[in-house]
């Protein structure tokens, strides 16, 4: 075989394997499925936002299990991870080393003005996790394994809550100008550690529940009538007359038209300035703006608890939301 042939020969298998790679690193491009699979996979919320977001329940808790001491009480009042602590149950009561218990701090009885249901349930905080090291008669030591809060004395154990977070998933863009689902509305009543203007990836709680067939993983859009949402409320009126009297040239006098004010009424202009109020009357009712979505976590009976997921603009708590 010659050189010549040989290096045809050669030259034309190579480019065939190098075709044959480009087309299957096109075809299934790995590095893209990867991709596409961890984000198939990933949960919406963990942790923090998932085992200790709190919620409103009007189920009672159980106060058999209550942290009643600690180790180093002398010295400190608040605890937290790593810190040994005393509960009130012990082999009377069945505890074992090695168990796992959630602790919980209800608050009080929650209600909002933003709510027409009145009162939703007992707001209740989770703290974080212990596990048992020492069983005696009446009392246990545990250990703070995870906390997402200080603990206190009077803090109560509760069994660790199963919960499966949502996954994520590819969504359309959000369609700020979107129209009305007609599904069921609520209100964003509270957000977790009251902040007033939760924003993505933060905790908040909605007036609707098991009650009103809401379920984990229900996705919901955030809004608020248009016009509405300010910080402060202005307390700035129309003022701009339709005349700048006063302000023309002495000279030439120029015109009696305020740049800025709006226009006047009538075919021929005779009428009164159209006000903003009035200019507004002329509009379908209704009007909204979407400012962000949120996914549900956890359902309690009249209430549930929620992770924003994708905001436009600021959110505030008293804003509406709509299933989608």
């Amino acid at each position: 075989m010659s050189f010549q042939k040989f290096y045809t020969t050669s030259f034309g298998a190579l480019f065939l394997i190098s075709f044959g790679f480009v087309f299957a690193a096109v075809a299934q491009n790995p590095v893209a499925d990867f991709i596409a699979q961890a984000k198939k996979d990933m949960p919406v919320a963990l942790g923090n936002n998932l085992y200790c977001a709190g919620y409103i329940s009007k189920s009672r808790a159980n106060e058999d299990y209550e942290i009643v001491g600690a180790e180093n009480e002398q010295d400190q009042f608040i605890y937290s991870q790593g810190n040994n602590l005393y509960i009130s149950a012990g082999a009377n009561k069945g505890v074992k080393v090695g168990d796992w218990f959630a602790v919980i701090r209800p608050r009080a009885k929650f209600k909002s003005e933003f709510s027409r249901k009145g009162i939703l349930g007992v707001y209740t905080q989770e703290i974080g996790a212990v596990e048992v090291i020492k069983v005696k008669a009446k009392v246990s030591v545990v250990r703070v394994a995870t906390s997402c809060d200080n603990f206190l004395l009077g803090d109560l154990l509760q069994p660790i809550a199963q919960r499966t977070s949502p996954l994520f998933a590819e969504r359309p863009a959000l369609d700020v100008f979107g129209e009305p689902s007609g599904k069921i509305t609520g209100r964003i009543v509270m957000a977790r550690d009251l902040l007033e203007m939760p924003t993505r990836e933060q905790i908040v709680y909605i007036d609707l529940g098991a009650e009103d067939n809401i379920k984990v993983g229900d996705y919901f859009t955030i809004f608020r009538p248009l016009g509405k949402g300010n910080l402060f409320e202005s307390d700035g009126e129309e003022i701009v007359d339709a005349r700048d009297n006063g302000f023309q040239s002495s000279e030439y006098k120029a015109g009696t038209f305020s740049n800025n004010a709006g226009r006047k009424d009538g075919e021929s202009a005779t009428g009164g300035v159209v006000t903003v109020g009035e200019a507004k009357e002329n509009r379908p009712k209704g009007l909204r703006k979407i400012v962000g979505e949120l996914i549900i976590l956890n359902v309690k009976e009249r209430a549930a608890t929620a992770i924003i997921v994708r905001t436009a603009q600021e959110i505030h708590t008293g804003d509406m939301v709509e299933l989608q």
